[in-house]
């Protein structure tokens, strides 16, 4: 599957942990994403999807999901993106 990342960003409270968010873009998908993370410490992630602007067909979103739940380097590289942007 190929991401393009169209931007991220990252921040950091004592009550809401780390809070980031990763908009992008999949080859052959005909809406953007964005996925939301978040981590108390910074080292176990949860995350949530939804689609950018408008919502898209349901079996994209899934197959994205499913991607970014079995593809850990994916998954790290959508961190890393969002963690780059921690101000």
């Amino acid at each position: 599957m190929h991401i393009t990342i169209l931007n991220a960003t990252m921040t950091r409270d004592e009550e809401s942990g780390y809070v980031g968010h990763v908009r992008f873009t999949v080859e052959g998908h005909k809406k953007a994403y964005e996925l939301t993370l978040q981590s108390a410490k910074g080292r176990d992630w949860g995350y949530s999807l939804s689609f950018l602007d408008e919502s898209g067909p349901d079996e994209e979103i899934d197959a994205v999901d499913e991607y970014l739940d079995e593809d850990d380097d994916a998954f790290d590289r959508m961190v890393e993106a969002a963690r780059a942007q921690l101000r």
